[in-house]
């Protein structure tokens, strides 16, 4: 998916999330906190590719994570998600804390990377270090980025359209596997379980 893609499919990921309640924090979020928290992560799993939009600004940090990893491999995988979940919840001065909306919102935005690049044939290695690949081949990079922006853009118009207040609910293995992650994450970051 091209860069312009992912920055609208996170828009159309970060707007249905707040109409959907996906999460509480995200409900209540601030826009002005929701939708630049959400873009400014929403191409960072391409640092891996030195040729991205944020692989030629920053290549001294691309061309490492390139050879070491290759495209599409560890940053697009739940590891680096939970990776940087475990960096940005670290013991940082106050001063550097996120608001809760702003830090679910990049969280957001980076996962909205990893689902857009699922809808190409080349997938992405969600169990990295696993090399199987998940996908939902709706896009095909050979016919151009016309199908990509349609998408994305019938996407934007969905979520907006989706009636606020009207939260998806999810089926209860779903709800559960996310209490399970959470609490797993929440032990890990406070050892002494005080959260």
């Amino acid at each position: 998916m091209t860069a312009e893609g992912h920055l609208v499919f996170a828009l159309a990921s970060a707007i249905f999330a707040k109409r959907a309640e996906l999460t509480p924090v995200l409900a209540s979020a601030d826009w002005w906190h929701l939708i630049p928290a959400t873009l400014l992560t929403c191409l960072l799993p391409d640092i891996d590719h030195p040729k991205s939009l944020l692989g030629q600004r920053l290549k001294w940090i691309s061309q490492p994570i390139a050879r070491v990893f290759g495209h599409r491999g560890f940053t697009h995988s739940l590891l680096a998600v939970l990776a940087g979940i475990l960096l940005l919840q670290m013991k940082l001065p106050a001063s550097w804390l996120l608001p809760s909306d702003v830090f679910q919102a990049m969280v957001l935005g980076y996962l909205s990377h990893i689902v857009a690049d699922m809808l190409t044939p080349a997938g992405v290695p969600l169990l990295w270090p696993c090399r199987w690949r998940f996908r939902i081949p709706l896009l095909n990079s050979q016919k151009g980025n016309q199908l990509e922006r349609a998408l994305c853009l019938v996407l934007v118009g969905y979520a907006v359209w989706f009636p606020a207040g009207s939260p998806l609910t999810p089926p209860p293995w779903a709800q559960h596997a996310v209490n399970s992650v959470r609490g797993t994450v929440n032990r890990l970051i406070s050892p002494s379980g005080n959260q």
